[in-house]
């Protein structure tokens, strides 16, 4: 465990081609500038979730604050991330919650932090080599964009009930993101959530009755876990996106600042894990690394844990306020449809990206086969129901993806029907809808080009 932070030159500034290790900072009112800002930059994404599932937003707060001060200490303090809400979460919670309320959806995501825990052990003990022959970029692309894709019904259900408020959040993400640049452009889905929130104050479309109701100071509202059978299998695409998230948040974290980090793969799924069943125990959102951060690092060059300290004490710190957990609720569905039809559709593009992005060779069968059946199966949103089991869209696409691959790929070996071409391994994914790609800001900071 690393202890305290050497001072990085005079604690005031970063020379030209220099970063702040993560075992360095800058004087102190810098470093709670910049955890400050790394706490502004997870808000827009963290957020959505519990807006979008009915989570309580200040509970899910409190989890993932909890969760990155845990990630520090798990991760010795050498590895610089914020753990915010999971989109991955969003469908089966959504499916869960229809099915058997808001604590059968909390059981699911106890459930899918334990077994990434189990993950993180295996993985610590094994070496992460086995990951990319179990999930190689073409599975992991096609589960990143069934989580996206099969969401789009949703989108449009809440975009139709006001189309006037989600067509100006819909213009105003899209301009933010082109006409700002540095950490407003990054945050152009915050924005262009205030952006339509004014507009539907103005419309009138906002109920403030729990605003004035709510306490400026109080505890999250936490709710126990229950355990449906019958939803569980909804959660365990989850986990294999989890796993390469993760993973390819150490990667980039590893090219920006010229550090060997293979070592702390086990323990950042492990941390994750922990983090994930801790939200589980108590009625958060299950959590994940963030983008959003990898850019703002990318863009300060500053990589110390100690921003991340007080990132996770002032979000902390503001799970405490009711009110605020209230204001964050109030956001109508008008702006809701605008967000996530960018949203929804950045997180399927994401998993293309990762395909592009290792050179993913459609013109092999077993590659193009394993993309096109789970997508279909997703977006049409399969459901297979086994007993008090069901599967369906996402959980179907998956496994899927995993039979597909690995029993084409197997025969394709042994009938020598095949030509495998080798892929640079799995590209790093996010839940970032801002645009931000870890992996391109790797690129950037280290000089290495990923085209």
């Amino acid at each position: 465990m690393q202890r305290g932070w050497t001072r990085h030159g005079d604690g005031r500034r970063v020379a030209p081609g220099e970063v702040v290790a993560p075992g360095e900072r800058l004087s102190w009112p810098r470093t709670i500038g910049i955890g400050l800002q790394h706490v502004v930059a997870m808000f827009g994404a963290t957020f959505l979730v519990p807006i979008l599932t009915g989570f309580p937003p200040s509970t899910t707060l409190f989890f993932s604050a909890i969760g990155t001060i845990g990630f520090l200490l798990i991760t010795g303090n050498r590895l610089p991330s914020y753990l915010g809400s999971s989109f991955a979460f969003i469908a089966p919670i959504g499916a869960a919650t229809a099915s058997g309320g808001h604590s059968a959806a909390v059981g699911g995501i106890l459930v899918t932090g334990l077994l990434l825990v189990v993950v993180g052990v295996v993985v610590h003990f094994a070496g992460p080599r086995w990951i990319d022959v179990v999930m190689p970029p073409i599975v992991t692309g096609v589960i990143v964009a069934l989580i996206g894709l099969n969401l789009a019904p949703a989108a449009w259900n809440n975009y139709s009930q006001a189309p006037v408020t989600a067509t100006v959040t819909l213009a105003s993400v899209i301009l933010i993101s082109v006409l700002f640049r540095g950490i407003l452009g990054r945050l152009s889905i915050l924005l262009g959530v205030l952006v339509g929130y004014v507009v539907a104050v103005v419309r009138g479309e906002v109920d403030f009755t729990q605003v004035d109701q709510a306490s400026l100071f109080g505890l999250p509202e936490f709710t126990a876990p229950t355990f449906d059978p019958s939803v569980l299998g909804l959660f365990l695409p989850v986990v294999f996106v989890l796993v390469a998230e993760n993973v390819g948040h150490v990667k980039s974290v590893a090219a920006m600042t010229g550090q060997n980090l293979d070592d702390k793969m086990g323990r950042a799924l492990l941390a994750d894990g922990v983090a994930t069943t801790l939200a589980g125990t108590g009625g958060g959102s299950g959590t994940t690394t963030y983008a959003e951060n990898i850019g703002v690092m990318a863009a300060t060059r500053v990589y110390s844990t100690a921003a991340y300290w007080v990132a996770g004490i002032g979000a902390l710190l503001l799970s405490f306020s009711p009110v605020f957990g209230e204001i964050v609720n109030s956001v109508p569905v008008g702006v809701l449809g605008g967000v996530t039809t960018v949203l929804y559709g950045m997180i399927g593009v994401l998993g293309f990206r990762i395909w592009v992005q290792n050179r993913v060779d459609f013109a092999d069968p077993v590659n193009l086969t394993t993309a096109a059946v789970p997508l279909v199966i997703g977006i049409a949103n399969f459901r297979w129901t086994v007993g008090d089991l069901v599967f369906e869209g996402i959980a179907l696409g998956t496994a899927a993806a995993l039979v597909v691959y690995h029993l084409m790929r197997t025969i394709g070996r042994w009938r020598g029907t095949t030509t495998e071409i080798a892929s640079p391994a799995s590209a790093s994914m996010t839940d970032a809808p801002d645009g931000t790609d870890p992996v391109r800001a790797a690129d950037d900071a280290s000089g290495v080009s990923s085209d």
